[in-house]
């Protein structure tokens, strides 16, 4: 899965209409420039492609009286809605997702309802141990990594990251079982995007052709 296409979908989504700068903007607000492969172009053609497979819509805005070519923005649909979600779904059950795409998820988690995202939860530790199992069929962790050579030390570092992901996991659906955060359907949704206009104080300053449009 691509995180890309979850950040954006999601920005475009938390916006309800928006042009490609500001979703480059959120992203950069949110550190994504920094945990996942969010760069301007990446961006902009992950818009571009998505409007064509009808996940967005565009729509064309007048330029402004200062001139300047239209300006394109884009509005998520209700096939977009579905993908969006079905992406959140899937990279907060699988247990061999990248850094970039669990944090995306789970910065995304607050779209689901409560009891749907607890659920997916225990999925996911239910995968982890399943694979943690497929390790220790090779690797027994009480006799320590050198039983294998120093190849121990990799399945010591699968088994040790499965347990903290499993530990980390039963933390977050404490909290959330325990009234932490508001969810879909509990109220006025959590909005993590700049408002049009708002200084981003994360923003690179670097330049992509389309931030003129």
């Amino acid at each position: 899965m691509s995180a890309i296409r979850l950040l954006v979908l999601g920005a475009v989504r938390q916006h309800g209409r928006a042009h490609g700068y500001q979703v480059r903007n959120d992203l950069e607000y949110w550190g994504a420039h920094e945990w996942s492969t969010a760069k301007p172009g990446s961006i902009y053609h992950a818009l571009r492609q998505m409007a064509k497979q009808g996940l967005l819509h565009e729509h064309e805005v007048a330029p402004s009286t200062a001139g300047g070519p239209p300006r394109t923005e884009y509005e998520i649909t209700d096939h977009g809605v579905e993908e969006y979600l079905r992406l959140v779904r899937e990279a907060l059950t699988a247990y061999d997702q990248k850094m970039d795409v669990k944090s995306a998820a789970i910065g995304f988690i607050v779209d689901l309802p409560r009891a749907e995202a607890v659920g997916l939860l225990h999925e996911r530790i239910r995968r982890i141990e399943e694979w943690r199992s497929t390790v220790t069929e090779h690797y027994v962790p009480e006799q320590g990594p050198a039983q294998l050579g120093h190849i121990g030390e990799i399945m010591n570092l699968w088994v040790h990251t499965a347990d903290a992901e499993a530990e980390w996991t039963r933390g977050l659906i404490a909290r959330i079982q325990g009234g932490a955060y508001t969810f879909a359907g509990e109220g006025e949704p959590f909005v993590g995007v700049l408002a049009e206009g708002q200084e981003n104080p994360y923003a690179t300053g670097e330049r992509h052709p389309e931030d003129a449009r």
